[in-house]
């Protein structure tokens, strides 16, 4: 409040410029860590260090309702009181410029962690005559070691996809088998045990009961989250993911890579994205630091229908979008449908492009997660954990380059539209 004071009274022009800098990226935006928050802080602000927003006529949303109030000089606290007395009580989405939609996305995670609470809070003894909760946890127990498949033959996969130079993909499908097989180990040691342990025949561990306790509750147990993918799905879902992942990768191993990746179902989608920058650069004798994705939609084509790998890049599949829709008929961004919270992207074909510039107009640079809930740990990458990669999506609303040259389209930044490999149900 005393910077903003100074420049007001100190120049005598307001330096909106200045004021919208240091508040986005030093004051406030110093804090921030992550650079897609920043980029949201940064657009934000934009509505407010602007010299529109002197005029009457300005408002903050397209409804009207929020402007900056003009008021009597003499009296301005009783104006100021009056105008946000005159507000109403519950603010819509627009006042952070998002979708109508937003309402039932928080409706329905304020009821999921109240029926989460009233979960936890079951008896464990079950009265009536329905099923005792050992009975329940052994039952859901046998069902999903019936589901599991057999553990990936590491040592034969290595033989059939060897490590070359000029194939970078089966290394990474060797490391994606690696990693499931670890996740099934556990799980299938864990299964075993909860269903010894529910008779007597090993002693109940602490991480037993809370496994017990998840199964339960239908829930993720804990020691297989340590050991797998992001997933906000509950317990059933998460093992038909599991099943889909698995048979994904067991496809691949058995009739060589697909014409059409599913990127929901890796493990670590990243050195997926970076196998195929490295084939496309030790194909063509290029340094890998000098190539970017350029993404062609493949609209109204189902992945089905694809037979072919594209002569370089790769295509991808498996993506949703929330915040606004993807128009196929168009190609561009458009505003989501009432009540409709996802849809899916199209098959993109990621093809690599060296030295390619950036495209400051025409796109939004949409960022991809691998669950919903956005936040991660700070990788070593710079970026969140949760983070994958940004995509470009046409759009026909205006954008504006920011600092790092990047094209910012404050219409979709705004509505938080983001792109996700998997989704909650």
């Amino acid at each position: 409040m005393r910077q903003l004071m100074l420049f007001l009274d100190e120049y005598a022009e307001i330096p909106y410029k200045v004021l919208h800098t240091l508040t986005s990226y030093v004051n406030y935006g110093g804090r921030v860590t992550d650079d897609k928050d920043n980029r949201t802080i940064d657009v934000i602000l934009r509505d407010y260090f602007t010299p529109p927003i002197l005029s009457e006529e300005y408002r903050f949303t397209p409804s009207g309702v929020y402007f900056s109030p003009t008021v009597d000089e003499d009296a301005p606290h009783k104006g100021f009181m009056a105008y946000i007395d005159s507000l109403p009580l519950n603010a819509d989405p627009e006042v952070f410029g998002m979708h109508f939609n937003a309402n039932i996305t928080c409706d329905s995670n304020e009821t999921d962690e109240t029926l989460d609470i009233v979960v936890s809070l079951q008896p464990r003894a079950a009265g009536g005559g329905g099923k005792s909760r050992d009975e329940i946890v052994a039952d859901t127990a046998k069902e999903i070691s019936a589901r599991l498949p057999e553990d990936f033959d590491i040592e034969a996969i290595s033989m059939r996809y060897p490590v070359l130079y000029e194939e970078s993909m089966n290394t990474v499908l060797v490391q994606e088998c690696i990693r499931y097989n670890k996740l099934l180990a556990v799980m299938k040691r864990s299964l075993a045990d909860i269903r010894k342990a529910l008779v007597g025949l090993v002693v109940m561990s602490k991480d037993l009961d809370d496994m017990g306790s998840a199964l339960h509750a239908n829930k993720v147990p804990a020691m297989w989250e340590a050991r797998a993918y992001p997933s906000l799905k509950p317990l059933n879902a998460w093992v038909t993911d599991l099943c889909d992942r698995l048979r994904f990768i067991g496809d691949w191993v058995a009739g060589g890579p697909p014409a059409v990746y599913w990127i929901s179902g890796f493990f670590f989608p990243q050195a997926f994205l970076t196998g195929t920058l490295q084939n496309f650069a030790r194909r063509n004798a290029l340094p890998i630091d000098t190539l970017s994705f350029d993404f062609l939609f493949l609209n109204h084509k189902p992945y089905e229908s694809i037979a072919a790998k594209p002569a370089d890049g790769c295509y991808i599949r498996g993506l949703f979008l929330e915040g606004a829709r993807f128009d196929q008929d168009t190609g561009m961004l458009a505003d989501s449908i009432p009540k409709q919270l996802f849809t899916q992207l199209p098959v993109i074909h990621l093809l690599p492009v060296p030295n390619r510039p950036k495209k400051t107009t025409g796109v939004y640079l949409c960022p991809v997660y691998k669950i919903l809930s956005r936040w991660g740990v700070l990788a070593t990458t710079g970026h969140s954990s949760n983070f994958v990669i940004f995509i470009e999506l046409p759009t026909d609303k205006p954008t504006i380059a920011n600092n790092a040259g990047d094209a910012d389209c404050g219409y979709w930044i705004k509505a938080g539209v983001a792109a996700f490999t998997s989704l909650k149900f």
